[in-house]
């Protein structure tokens, strides 16, 4: 039985946990019984040692520009050094060569702009680490950036935000390839979430400090999180923060990307999920408790954000706690 062939392609000053989250977790899948298993491989320029940016150096396996595929995975990594990985002619039109002999093509955080650089992610939607997106966006008009999933899947072409999130990505291309229990098992190895939903947002306002953001605009955020039942209509925030609706929305814009009845519709969500992955409350009372009208209303509010419904999203929760829970030792 032939292996699964993938290559993941790095450059100088390229992130280490892009890189290993994606090796490690088909390791971990290949210890578990993978069947076929998965043959891994580091890309390089020339063959030769990289510098990550962290300061480490990994000896690259395979040269980029002597691989051929056909392969299973490409997979571009990220790093401080993207940009000038994505303006290095001989680095794009490669991955652009391995792209055409690959069934399946991602990359991790700013790996985006390797892949944008080729070509690859025209008329896609894709994404990447959400301090990159705009740049991504203004760079690329062509891309349809979205810069709230944690990994987005357009066809044979993913990309995902960035670090940890691509052992998200990587555990779902285990999942498509041998199924949700190799997939589980793999997730508990390396201690870390499985169903986790690709298009979970990748910040929550309720663990971002954005220690740079607006004054007026933190005390209103504050007011709004500590406030989720209440009157939180963009005219009562404006009265509240003492300044004109216009201004308030110029000002949320600026900050923070979104208008304030978009952020109140997040803040809400964010809590309803919290209350869902916590608590046995009956969907009628998280809605109460997270200013929603009624449970439809939440209904509505959870797939726009996490592309499933909420009632899907407790039974998750609760079957990774009694996996979790059965894992520990008595």
């Amino acid at each position: 039985m032939e292996p699964r062939r993938v290559a993941v392609v790095g450059y100088d000053a390229a992130e280490l946990l892009d890189i290993a989250c994606v090796t490690s977790t088909l390791e971990a899948a290949n210890w578990h019984g993978a069947r076929p298993p998965y043959e891994v491989r580091l890309l390089t320029p020339g063959g030769l040692p990289i510098t990550c940016g962290t300061g480490l150096t990994l000896q690259g396996q395979q040269s980029l520009e002597r691989t051929t595929g056909p392969l299973d995975i490409l997979v571009v990594s990220g790093g401080i050094g993207h940009k000038r990985a994505s303006a290095n002619p001989l680095i794009v039109a490669h991955v652009r060569r391995l792209a055409r002999e690959s069934r399946r093509v991602a990359s991790v955080c700013t790996g985006a702009y390797v892949l944008a650089a080729a070509g690859l992610l025209d008329g896609r939607r894709a994404t990447t680490h959400w301090r990159w997106a705009p740049r991504l966006a203004a760079r690329h008009p062509e891309v349809v950036v979205d810069a709230d999933p944690i990994f987005i899947r357009d066809g044979h072409v993913s990309t995902s935000a960035g670090v940890t999130s691509a052992l998200d990505l990587t555990l779902a291309f285990v999942e498509e390839d041998h199924g949700a229990d190799l997939a589980r098992t793999v997730a508990r190895n390396l201690v870390t979430y499985l169903q986790r939903p690709g298009n979970q947002a990748q910040m929550s306002m309720f663990v971002d400090p954005r220690p740079s953001m607006d004054g007026l605009v933190r005390r209103i955020v504050e007011y709004v999180t500590g406030n989720l039942t209440g009157d939180l209509g963009t005219s009562a925030l404006a009265a509240e923060a003492g300044v004109s609706e216009r201004h308030l929305t110029r000002l949320f814009l600026k900050e923070l990307g979104e208008p304030p009845g978009r952020f109140v519709r997040r803040a809400r969500t964010e809590a309803a999920a919290h209350l869902l992955a916590t608590t046995s409350l009956p969907m009628a009372a998280v809605a109460a408790r997270c200013g929603f009208g009624t449970a439809e209303t939440l209904r509505q509010a959870f797939v726009d954000r996490y592309g499933i419904p909420p009632s899907r999203y407790r039974l998750t929760q609760q079957r990774e706690e009694r996996e979790v829970r059965a894992t520990r030792p008595v």
